[in-house]
C-alpha cells in the first residue's frame, strides 16, 4: 500500500505551492528528522516534498550579515572559516549537535524545524498535548528530567532540542521563509511560539511556509562568544543545560552582551535580566553570581528537573569566565 506520496522539486516556490496546498504536505530536508517520527508513527504525511535539492546552500558574508541557506548542511556550516572565525559560537553548536554521521546530512533548516525529544511526544501510546491537544502532558507530574523550567505552561513543558537555535538567539539572528504570501524575515525570538494554551503551535511559521536562510549581523559580539553544552555523554546527546554567550568589553567593563540557553525552557531562552546584570559593569565573581540570580527568577521547577536551577547558573559562570571573567 502507498502510504505517502514524495515529490522532488528544484524550485522553492513550486515546494511551497505543493505543500501550501495540501493540508497533509511536508518538506524533507536531510530526512534525518522527518523520517524517524514517521517510522515512529508520530507524524503522518500524505505528501512529503523533497527541497533538498533546492539552490540554498550557499554560506557567505553579505553586506555585513553572515548569510547561511537553509539546505546548507550542519556539518560544511560549522567547519566553514568564515563561521569559525567571525561566528565561533555558531560553529561550536553546531560541533555540539548529534554525531558527524547526522551533520554530514542534515540541515540548517531542518535543525531549527526540528521537534522537541520529549519521550511523551514520540511515544504515541502516551497522552501528549503537542501529538493530540486536549490529550494532557505527563510530563508535568512524571518523568521530567529533561523538561522546562522557564517557558512552560499547564498544557506543555518540552524543551526545544536545537543546539544551533540557541546560538543564533545569541546573535539576533534573522530567519527567512518563503511562503504562500511571499517572503518574510523573521527574528528568531518571533519564530518560536511558548507553548500557552495552544501547545500544538511551536513556531509562528504558516502552513507551507518554508525557512530558505538565517542572517546573522556580523559584529564584535559575535565575533567574541562562546557555546557551551552540558549533557549526559559526550556525543549524539541533547542537552540538558547549555549556554550561548556573546560580549564585548572595553577597559574591563562589559559593554554589551547577548545570553541565551538550551535545555531549560520551551524554546531557546533569552535572559534580557541577566543581561542588564552584566551590562555596564566588571565581569568578576559578584556580578556573575547576580546575572545567574536573575537568569533563573520565576523559573518553575519540577520533581525530576530541579537541578538545573544549580547547574544552569554552574554552566553561565563557566562561560563567563571563558569569556575573561576570572578575576
Amino acid at each position: 500500500m502507498k502510504l505517502f506520496d514524495h515529490v522532488r522539486t528544484s524550485r522553492a516556490s513550486d515546494a511551497v505551492g505543493l505543500v501550501a496546498g495540501h493540508p497533509g504536505g511536508a518538506f524533507i530536508g536531510g530526512g534525518t528528522e522527518l523520517t524517524n517520527l514517521m517510522k515512529d508513527g508520530v507524524l503522518a504525511p500524505d505528501l512529503v516534498v523533497d527541497v533538498g535539492a533546492l539552490a540554498l546552500a550557499d554560506i557567505g558574508v553579505r553586506r555585513g550579515r553572515l548569510h547561511i541557506g537553509a539546505t546548507a548542511r550542519m556539518g560544511d556550516v560549522a567547519e566553514h572559516p568564515v563561521v569559525r572565525e567571525r561566528f565561533p559560537v555558531v560553529s561550536q553548536a553546531l560541533l555540539a549537535s548529534a554525531s558527524p554521521q547526522v551533520r554530514n546530512r542534515a540541515t540548517i533548516g531542518g535543525n531549527l524545524m526540528q521537534r522537541t525529544r520529549c519521550w511523551y511526544y514520540r511515544d504515541v501510546g502516551s497522552a501528549c498535548n503537542k501529538r493530540e491537544p486536549g490529550s494532557g502532558c505527563p510530563a508535568i507530574g512524571g518523568q521530567n528530567r529533561w523538561h522546562a523550567i522557564h517557558g512552560g505552561s499547564d498544557h506543555r513543558i518540552a524543551v526545544h532540542p536545537s543546539d544551533l537555535a540557541v546560538s543564533l538567539t545569541a546573535l539576533d539572528a534573522t530567519v527567512l521563509t518563503l511562503g504562500p504570501d511571499g517572503r518574510r524575515s523573521l527574528p528568531i525570538g518571533d519564530l518560536y511560539r511558548l507553548p500557552g494554551s495552544t501547545p500544538d503551535k511551536e513556531t509562528a511559521l504558516r502552513h507551507g511556509e518554508l525557512v530558505t536562510g538565517v542572517e546573522i549581523p556580523e559584529s564584535p559580539l559575535a565575533a567574541d562568544s562562546r557555546y557551551l553544552k552540558l549533557r549526559d555523554r559526550a556525543t549524539f546527546e541533547f542537552a540538558v543545560v547549555s549556554v550561548a554567550a556573546a560580549l564585548t568589553r572595553a577597559g574591563g567593563t562589559v559593554t554589551d552582551v547577548r545570553l541565551a540557553f538550551g535545555g531549560i525552557a520551551t524554546g531557546p531562552w533569552r535572559s534580557p535580566g541577566a543581561e542588564e546584570a552584566l551590562r555596564g559593569r566588571r565581569l568578576n565573581p559578584t556580578t556573575i553570581a547576580a546575572a545567574g540570580r536573575a537568569l533563573v527568577e520565576g523559573a518553575t521547577p519540577r520533581q525530576h528537573n530541579a537541578f538545573k536551577v544549580e547547574l544552569v547558573q554552574r554552566a553561565l559562570t563557566d562561560i563567563l569566565e571563558d569569556l575573561g571573567g576570572r578575576t
